[in-house]
């Protein structure tokens, strides 16, 4: 049985040494690190890929597309993609800043919670706080996806409209909307008009930012999942622990950043193997929410 061998392409200088070493752990025998890695450089490295192993061996080998800029990561996995043809392909995982495995597992943790499929004429509805951000657009995108209303609240309006806007186009079954989001949050406010209503309000933003304080906290009437996926203090959530994992607190669950991690790194492991085993993987935000599911 051949050797497995990942390849990372990661368009930052440094290629990330959390993600090198999640791999190692998962199961990579030989991790090949790249390296300022572009949209316009990348298709030889894949062929490298393709083209060394044949047949079977083709299942050990598989590429990792990471990084800090999360649109040049997806400019370079789209140039991966393209690169493959016939049965000349590998598995790949997508998941620059960790921003697809996150998302997953917030959704993962969120959804556990909800009366999902119920027949409901209302849809459930989210809030995401710092919805513009990497983790939070998918958060967003995965949520609508399962039916969800979901209000996109950003300091920026019109990147939150942006963001519903795109992801309306791939969850056309939802209502994505968009609402201006300053602190302190003021009563009879948009904002908080939808926190009044969410049944689920995800804090996505910047590490240390506090999107929801204890004034804020007041307004939220019926949510039955909090979650903060912000680790540095102060909390985005203000009452939720890093730690909280399905902490009860009147008639909503908590979670912190380092409880949605737990399922996040089962996740990212459950990705690598299944890259190894699989050629004709490729693993975004809706396919590593499927694993995730899978695994809870």
């Amino acid at each position: 049985m051949p050797r497995r061998v990942l390849i990372q392409l990661d368009g930052d200088t440094q290629p990330s040494t959390f993600d090198a070493i999640v791999a190692v752990d998962a199961g990579a025998d030989v991790l090949l690190q790249h390296g300022g890695v572009t949209a316009a450089g990348v298709v030889p490295l894949v062929h490298g890929a393709m083209f060394t192993r044949g047949g079977g061996g083709l299942a050990s080998t598989a590429i990792f597309v990471g990084g800090s800029d999360v649109a040049a990561a997806e400019a370079v996995a789209a140039k991966v993609q393209e690169a493959f043809f016939g049965p000349l392909r590998v598995g790949v995982l997508i998941d620059p800043s960790g921003a697809n495995t996150t998302a997953a597992a917030a959704v993962v943790s969120a959804v556990r919670h909800l009366p999902l499929g119920g027949g409901s004429a209302e849809p459930l509805a989210a809030v995401i706080l710092g919805g513009t951000g990497p983790v939070g657009q998918r958060v967003a995108r995965l949520l609508a996806g399962k039916g969800l209303s979901v209000a996109i609240a950003s300091r920026s309006l019109p990147r939150a409209e942006a963001t519903a806007r795109l992801i309306e186009k791939t969850a056309s079954s939802s209502r994505v909307a968009a609402v201006e989001a300053h602190a302190p949050i003021q009563p009879g406010t948009p904002l908080a008009k939808v926190l009044a209503e969410a049944d689920v309000i995800v804090a996505a933003g910047a590490a240390g930012a506090s999107l929801l304080d204890r004034a804020g906290r007041s307004l939220v009437e019926r949510a039955r999942v909090l979650i903060d996926l912000n680790a540095v203090p102060p909390a985005g959530i203000d009452g939720v622990l890093a730690d909280d994992k399905g902490r009860t607190e009147g008639h909503a669950v908590l979670y912190g950043a380092l409880g949605v991690g737990s399922m996040k790194m089962k996740i990212h492991r459950a990705a690598i193997e299944r890259i190894f085993t699989d050629n004709g993987a490729v693993l975004d935000a809706e396919e590593l929410l499927a694993l995730g599911e899978a695994l809870a």
